[in-house]
């Protein structure tokens, strides 16, 4: 089975309490694009997230709104920022990295926020992966084994490994690019 690859760079989730301290109460965030998964797309607006040893001033925001703020930097990232968050799934936050997040209305010392995301499949019921949410599994790309890959699967999601651009680098990859699952 070919599965696509989508590469996720730097971005940020907001909930809605750090929404209105960065952009102003009730602030409403503008569509720039829809992403590969349904419902989900980038803003306009960007953050800046920030160490005392490092900075990036444009971090995309991401909707909609969740329960959460989660910050999402790949290993490259890290070692600019001076920090080592942990690999994580989407909302387990619990002892990771905190950082500065800075908006046009505020700014904010956010902890336990801050995490690499896992290398991990989307996919719903009917792609027939053979695998069950939560799995880990393993993928071939350009010849090169890929451990460590979580299954999310989801009624809505569509089929399609996320991976961020240190791994892109690693295993010679671009957005569309297929990779082999068995």
């Amino acid at each position: 089975m070919k599965i696509p690859v989508g590469i996720s760079n730097r971005h940020i989730h907001l909930c809605k309490q750090d929404r209105d301290i960065l952009f102003g109460k009730d602030y409403e965030f503008k569509k720039r694009n829809n992403l590969s998964q349904p419902g989900e797309y980038a803003c306009e607006e960007v953050v800046k997230i920030s160490t005392e040893k490092y900075e990036f001033p444009y971090v995309r925001v991401l909707g909609p709104l969740r329960n959460y703020t989660q910050v999402e930097i790949s290993n490259d990232d890290a070692n600019l920022l001076g920090i080592d968050p942990p690999y994580r799934d989407s909302g387990d936050l619990e002892g990771s990295e905190s950082i500065w997040i800075e908006g046009p209305c505020g700014k904010i010392y956010k902890k336990n926020c801050c995490i690499k995301a896992t290398r991990h499949i989307h996919c719903n019921k009917f792609d027939n992966i053979g695998h069950n949410n939560n799995d880990i599994v393993r993928v071939m790309a350009n010849g090169k084994i890929m451990d460590n890959v979580h299954i999310k699967m989801g009624d809505n999601y569509k089929l399609e490994l996320h991976i961020d651009k240190t791994d892109a680098k690693m295993y010679q990859l671009n957005n569309g690019d297929y990779i082999d699952f068995e």
